[in-house]
């Protein structure tokens, strides 16, 4: 590494250095939206590949057969044809793009070229844990299209199969788009998919948090149940690179999607970031399905300690969560006079202890680091002496945080 130059350059060097020090070796990342590399993956992201194009087309030029608009690809499209494969494989299916530069983008790579202008979609709403880009206003707004809402007020925004296909029947949309930010249990996907398909929706499933758990094998299996195109982020429970990730069965719909991509969507699918997930995606066929076992498992047992512990979640009576998250119940929360979740999380930060603002605790990372259901009850522990009682644990976390230097799942 060349030498800092400047006065910034030596400050962007310390800051850097710091964030990983910090956030490598200090803190227990609890945050559901995020993951951690393997060495490898990281590598890929810095190498020669950060800075290079490819765009494979088939045209004439000026009498000349062109297939590919850049020379110096040889390596580069093999990388992406492999990461596809790959990704096909994991999710058992047989098509799958590694292209999408992150789960929003992939949602919009998808809805764009499937849907016609001025479509009707069903969505479940933010304020049952909806993604807020699904809303009205944002992504279905951009595209021209109207969203009602899908009815998740079950305990911890489950959806009622019944509930959901009479509201699918009685609206008629042209998708069914599933996707959550707080995202704890399965859908009855072959219920909804039965409906949709009965008044020629599709069925979407946008799996960015739970990636990772599908491709492992445990949470569902979203092309088997019924859903059309499953897409994601890879960043989440999938421990990958920023980026995102679209798979289906169907030919025709992939036939659409794909060749929507380039000058639609992007003309550059950074192909270091491909690199960096197509090593992830072949550490997942080693051990995903351990991983995400265990992610799940820790999530359950975070979950009864915390509530033990004093802290209220949602969903007690259904084992709190089938995901790698955990949700804060705020309304009991605020009956029993405690801190709320913004506040809880900003005590926990200065703890060495990541969970986010409202509320979502995760186990993803901390699974990776090597935590086990065995953990959980210490790791609760910290949690509610350093959040709810307010007591000075930062050291006894960082202590222990540093006892796991590398990642168990690699």
């Amino acid at each position: 590494m060349d030498p800092p130059t400047t006065d910034d350059e030596a400050r962007l060097a310390r800051l850097v250095r710091a964030h990983d020090r910090w956030r490598g070796r200090e803190v227990f990342n609890l945050l559901p939206s995020e993951n951690a590399l393997s060495p490898t993956a990281r590598r890929y992201l810095g190498s020669d590949l950060a800075g290079r194009y490819t765009l494979p087309i088939e045209t004439r030029i000026d009498g000349e057969t062109i297939d590919n608009s850049y020379t110096g690809t040889r390596y580069t499209d093999r990388i992406e044809a492999l990461a596809n494969a790959a990704a096909a494989r994991l999710f058992r299916a047989r098509h799958a793009t590694t292209r999408p530069l992150s789960g929003h983008v992939a949602a919009l790579s998808v809805l764009a070229p499937l849907l016609p202008p001025r479509s009707r979609l069903l969505a479940i709403p933010p304020e049952q844990g909806g993604y807020d880009g699904y809303a009205p206003g944002f992504v279905p707004a951009l595209l021209g299209h109207t969203v009602r809402p899908l009815p998740a007020d079950g305990p911890g925004f489950r959806v009622d199969a019944e509930a959901a296909s009479r509201e699918i029947v009685r609206e008629r949309p042209q998708a069914v788009v599933l996707g959550q930010s707080f995202f704890l249990f399965p859908y009855p996907l072959a219920a909804i998919a039965e409906a949709a398909h009965s008044v020629g929706a599709l069925v979407l499933y946008d799996a960015s948090h739970v990636l990772g758990l599908i491709a492992g094998g445990e949470f569902q299996d979203p092309l088997r149940e019924g859903a059309d195109v499953l897409f994601g982020s890879t960043h989440k429970s999938f421990p990958g690179p920023q980026g995102g990730i679209i798979a289906t069965d169907r030919d025709d719909l992939f036939g659409q999607i794909d060749p929507a991509l380039v000058w639609r969507v992007f003309d550059n699918a950074h192909w270091n970031r491909i690199a960096g997930l197509a090593q992830t995606i072949l550490e997942l066929e080693r051990f995903g399905g351990e991983y995400a076992r265990t992610v799940v498992a820790n999530a359950r047992a975070l979950g009864a300690a915390l509530e033990a512990n004093g802290l209220p979640l949602v969903a007690r009576s259904d084992g709190f969560t089938r995901s790698h998250q955990l949700h804060v119940d705020r309304p009991r929360l605020r009956a029993a006079g405690a801190v709320g979740p913004a506040a809880l999380a900003r005590r926990l930060e200065r703890q060495g202890l990541l969970i986010d603002l409202v509320g979502r605790i995760g186990t993803a990372e901390a699974t990776r680091l090597g935590l086990t259901p065995g953990d959980m009850p210490r790791l609760a522990d910290l949690i509610v002496r350093g959040g709810l009682r307010s007591e000075s644990v930062g050291r006894e976390a960082r202590a222990w945080r540093r006892t796991f230097p590398g990642l168990r799942f690699r």
